[in-house]
Order: C-alpha cells, then structure tokens, then sequence
C-alpha cells in the first residue's frame, strides 16, 4: 500500500511517499499532491520508494501536467538506485528534474535556516 505524508515548509512542500507506485496504488499520491495550493515547489521525496511501474510513471506525468498548469514545480529526490534505472530506461529523467534535497532548500532560501536540518528526508 502506497503511503505518502507532506512536510509543508511554505512555498516548498515535500511529500513523503513510501510503498509502490503501482497500478491501483496511486491514489493516494494523487489526492496528496492535487491537494496542494499556493506553492511554488512539490517536491517528492522517493526514498522509500522500491518501484514504479507503466501506470505508476503514468499518474506521475499526469500530476506534473497538472502541477505545472497551476504553477508549481515538481522535483524527485533521494531516489533509489532501482527507480533511477527505471527512470533512465523510460527516459523520464529528462522530463522530470532529479535533484538533491540540499539544492531544493537553497534554492528555497533555506540553507541558513534552523529548518534546514529538519528537511533532509522523510524519516
């Protein structure tokens, strides 16, 4: 079962998702992230991410569609080394941007702030 929970820091929302995205699993993904308003950045923490299959990368483009529709930035961090393979083989990683936490948060305006420490991931 897919699980996601969201750290809101202002503009930066990270939403931390744990589990599968999967065929049938994605909903809860989708509620999280078409909940979010007046932000500028969404930013999807994988870490505890294992896999992601057709259905998966296919509710991932739909969000980022609709994300960027309303404005919003949609980033991937700490993914694993089995969701970057996936990502290279379906060439996703050209669609969507794969970066560090620590660049997020600077380019946040977080990197003096006593918040930093507690963005580094969704433990």
């Amino acid at each position: 079962m897919l699980r996601v929970h969201a750290k809101n820091f202002g503009s930066i929302v990270v939403l931390c998702v744990q589990g599968r995205i999967v065929v049938g699993e994605t909903k809860a993904l989708r509620d999280a992230v078409l909940s979010q308003s007046s932000i500028g950045t969404l930013v999807l923490d994988l870490a505890r991410v294992d896999n992601i299959d057709a259905a998966g990368f296919g509710a991932l483009l739909a969000l980022r569609a609709e994300t960027r529709s309303r404005g919003i930035k949609i980033k991937l961090v700490n993914v694993t080394r089995n969701v970057s393979q996936l990502l290279e083989i379906t060439r996703l990683n050209s669609v969507f941007e794969v970066t560090s936490m620590s660049e997020v948060m600077m380019g946040g305006s977080f990197l003096n702030s006593s918040l930093f420490g507690k963005l580094a991931a969704c433990a």
